[in-house]
């Protein structure tokens, strides 16, 4: 098998998952026609693998991903999965249930770890700090705790702030009980933000209590559709700024799964108001999946949009390669052995 992509030359990434093809993380395979690619995911061009590889490759893509896939999202003739680091596209509907949250719940468990690169990087700053300051004698004992004690989080709070600002929402709104102007939410506020249903199935809204006159169902700051889904979210991602451990995001997915769907969980969440800061941390994480569903399907929309018609464009490529240098019989074998029709 090859080891690097014809087009641009770089290395296939090595996988797990694959006994008889472990080369390659983002694979394409038609169980019908009897064809497996490789897509670079640097210039996105797809590799036909010779037919010889293809055999036991493909029957145990057509295995894993019937028993342990997570559907990303479909069209008519394309379906996008997940299976573990493996991103599958499998031509042919795929009988399994959307879950296009998924694939954010990982993003979230990835970035913990980058998350714990940049404290190891603040760590290792301070570090260098105190040696310097202790050789030259100019360091004590207190500025020493002060310097390692502080420095990580110095490092990730200027990365979340960079990333996020101070306030997750900036308007002009006045409190209905007694006139005061609000004009922004800063995010250390955040955990005093109420969250209820809003006037519609599906919206939700966010009430802030007034610090003048302390109104907060009659009053206070009331934010409502897109206002309060886009302030949710920016709340949300900068509470949950260093991401997931693989056994959250687990958890969270048993709890999204329980709820039918992350807007049914929502909606449960939600039932009776309740304060961001009161939730769990589960809850909290599992809300920011659901608040985040809508966005992450829409760019899977656009996803499939561009693999279908690369699919197209291969598969007319991938018909003449095989239909020349591949004796029919062994094709329609071969076709066969994936499909279990023979």
């Amino acid at each position: 098998m090859y080891t690097r992509f014809l087009v641009c030359a770089t290395p296939f990434e090595p996988n797990d998952e694959l006994e008889y093809s472990p080369m390659g993380r983002h694979v394409a395979y038609d169980p019908g026609c009897g064809r497996l690619w490789l897509i670079c995911s640097t210039c996105k061009h797809w590799s036909l693998t010779p037919m010889e590889d293809r055999w036991e490759a493909l029957e145990e893509l057509e295995k894993l991903t019937t028993d342990r896939a997570r559907l990303l999202s479909q069209t008519d003739n394309i379906a996008l999965l997940r299976v573990g680091p493996l991103e599958v596209v499998r031509v042919g509907k795929a009988q399994l249930t959307e879950e296009a949250w998924w694939r954010y719940g990982r993003e979230l468990a990835s970035r913990l770890q980058s998350y714990k690169k940049l404290s190891l990087a603040g760590t290792a700053a301070a570090g260098a700090v105190v040696l310097g300051g202790w050789a030259t004698g100019g360091m004590t004992l207190l500025g020493m705790w002060s310097i390692m004690g502080h420095a990580p989080d110095s490092i990730t709070d200027a990365a979340r702030w960079l990333r996020f600002g101070g306030s997750a929402w900036r308007g002009d709104q006045e409190c209905a009980g007694c006139g005061y102007t609000f004009t922004k939410v800063p995010y250390r506020d955040r955990g005093s933000l109420g969250i209820f249903p809003g006037a519609e199935a599906g919206q939700i809204k966010l009430v802030q209590r007034c610090p003048v006159c302390g109104e907060y169902r009659n009053g206070g700051l009331r934010l409502q559709g897109r206002d309060a889904d886009r302030t949710l979210r920016r709340v949300l991602a900068y509470h949950h700024f260093a991401g997931a451990s693989e056994r959250r995001v687990v958890s969270v997915a048993k709890l999204i799964q329980e709820a039918g769907s992350p807007q049914d969980l929502t909606r449960i969440v939600v039932k009776d108001g309740r304060r961001i800061g009161d939730l769990q941390r589960t809850g909290a994480i599992a809300l920011k999946i659901a608040a985040n569903e809508s966005a992450e399907q829409k760019l899977l929309e656009l996803e499939l949009a561009q693999l279908e018609t690369h699919w197209r464009e291969e598969e007319e490529m991938a018909a003449i390669v095989d239909g020349e240098l591949t004796p029919l019989a062994l094709l329609e074998n071969l076709r066969r052995k994936v499909t279990g029709r023979g």
